[in-house]
């Protein structure tokens, strides 16, 4: 059975030994706790109960407390360790709630539904998407086409960053329900994880937790280099920090 003990920062691995300072909890149960909150429906409240079946009594806004810590470090390793993805890229944005108000998480995949990147904003104009793709491109390179809807806004951004280019990319404009599905489709992963989260209470927090729920999405599409074998999802997720 999980217990509470304090684990001493000395003993943890360095990546994360700085970052959970004063948090007195083993290592496992912390882990855990984040994994099972970026990989499956659940609320805070339903982590800090489940906990509470396994014999540990931990109130949801440590578990949260540790969320915010320990997701940046966790998709900090994985942009180290993916897998590059295709030169074709099909970039749509989807809407996150944050403080009572509509967000913009723009992602991208590429033809093979791999995730390109992400990137919360909190408006949907020429000046987002344009900070879009400039991550996009300089996280995974340049891709050689990319589909995108009929949005001003992401056309906009897409012949201002063409304008600049000596190749400039190839734009492709959603003309049928096939060209963007795969994109959309994806979305649907994320939001049914964040559905049980009733929104989030602000914009910070929010970036960091997408970006965690993200990175667990791209290991279970194994985008994890190294991250086939016997490996379970579980531990390809812990590899990044352990």
């Amino acid at each position: 059975m999980l217990t509470k003990t304090k684990t001493p920062c000395k003993t943890l691995p360095a990546g994360i030994g700085k970052v959970l300072k004063r948090l007195h909890y083993p290592l496992d149960v912390i882990l855990l706790c984040v994994r099972w909150y970026v990989a499956y429906s659940l609320s805070l409240r339903n982590l800090e109960e489940m906990m509470a079946e396994r014999g540990i009594e931990v109130d949801h806004s440590s578990v949260h407390r540790w969320v915010i810590k320990l997701l940046p470090v966790f998709e900090k390793a994985l942009r180290k360790h993916k897998r590059p993805v295709g030169k074709s890229w099909r970039v749509d944005e989807t809407y996150v709630k944050v403080k009572g108000h509509w967000k913009y998480l723009y992602r991208a995949v590429d033809k093979a539904g791999n995730t390109v990147d992400f990137l919360l904003r909190a408006h949907r104009d020429k000046a987002a998407a344009r900070r879009y793709f400039e991550k996009a491109i300089e996280q995974n390179g340049e891709p050689e086409t990319i589909t995108v809807d009929r949005s001003g806004a992401n056309l906009a951004a897409l012949e201002a960053l063409n304008a600049e280019r000596l190749t400039p990319i190839k734009v492709r404009h959603k003309t049928n329900t096939y060209l963007n599905n795969v994109v959309e489709q994806d979305h649907r992963a994320i939001k049914r994880i964040i559905k049980p989260m009733m929104g989030f209470k602000d914009f910070r927090c929010a970036r960091i937790i997408l970006s965690g729920i993200e990175v667990m999405h791209m290991i279970r599409k194994g985008q994890l280099n190294n991250g086939g074998g016997t490996r379970t999802v579980a531990e390809q997720f812990y590899s990044l920090v352990i």
